[in-house]
């Protein structure tokens, strides 16, 4: 049913010159919808690639509730494993296991080091933090400009690629309220992951702040699941691996 109403989006959205123009915001939220559900659970794997080839992995389950509530936590490496990370809304914490209490963390930040930021790992609807300033219709694709909803958002603008046909993102180019360009997302592998989700299994990041440096999410698992609201909250973190 979710990819008939997607297919039929698509037909509106493609319609003649004289049609009514592109609702932006509309598109948006059915990008979100077809990156994953509101509320899921999520395996993936985190790679950072520095310019001599050297590699780093990191291994992470996640879960979200809603369009404000995320949790991560870290299973591999071993040295990492049970650190998770909380976010609600603007505010970010990282629980280490053995460290004592939850510290605050900015979204700039990163607690895997790489391209990819906290914003990238814990990242919320792009509906709920950005706004539509334009659409243009090219001939395969829909190229949404988008302005951060307030200054806690990681990136001010944002230039999104969207795949006429799927509804889905293959770029994202992420700058700064100067208009410099931080970073370049790209989408790739789309895959079946089951119920209805079918989406990249592959995001990969570079940035001229970083030259050589790549950064890549892989994909393996996800699920829609429902969590209740209280294991979201910082004295809940420690506990984070009971979500899986």
């Amino acid at each position: 049913m979710k990819s008939l109403l997607a297919a039929l989006l698509a037909l509106l959205l493609a319609g003649p010159a004289t049609a009514e123009p592109v609702d932006g915001d509309e598109l948006l939220r059915e990008v979100d919808r077809n990156l994953a559900p509101e509320s899921y659970a999520m395996y993936r794997k985190l790679i950072n690639i520095e310019p001599d080839g050297k590699r780093k992995e990191y291994v992470l389950f996640s879960a979200k509730k809603g369009r404000e509530k995320m949790i991560a936590l870290f299973l591999d490496p071993p040295s990492e494993q049970g650190r998770a990370t909380l976010r609600l809304g603007d505010n970010m914490w990282l629980y280490i296991p053995g460290v004592g209490k939850p510290i605050r963390i900015t979204s700039l930040q990163s607690v895997v080091g790489g391209v990819f930021n906290n914003a990238d790992i814990m990242n919320l609807d792009y509906s709920e933090e950005y706004l539509v300033e334009s659409v243009a219709e090219e001939e395969d694709a829909f190229r949404l400009e988008l302005r951060a909803r307030s200054n806690a958002v990681a990136y001010d603008r944002l230039v999104m690629q969207v795949d006429r046909e799927t509804l889905l993102p293959t770029r994202i180019e992420a700058h700064a309220a100067s208009g410099m360009l931080i970073k370049t997302l790209r989408f790739s592998d789309i895959k079946d992951f089951g119920d209805g989700i079918r989406r990249p299994a592959v995001m990969e990041t570079d940035s001229p702040l970083y030259e050589g440096y790549r950064s890549v999410m892989v994909y393996g698992q996800i699920e829609r699941r429902e969590y209740p609201d209280e294991v979201f909250t910082v004295d809940q973190l420690p506990r984070a691996g009971e979500l899986r």
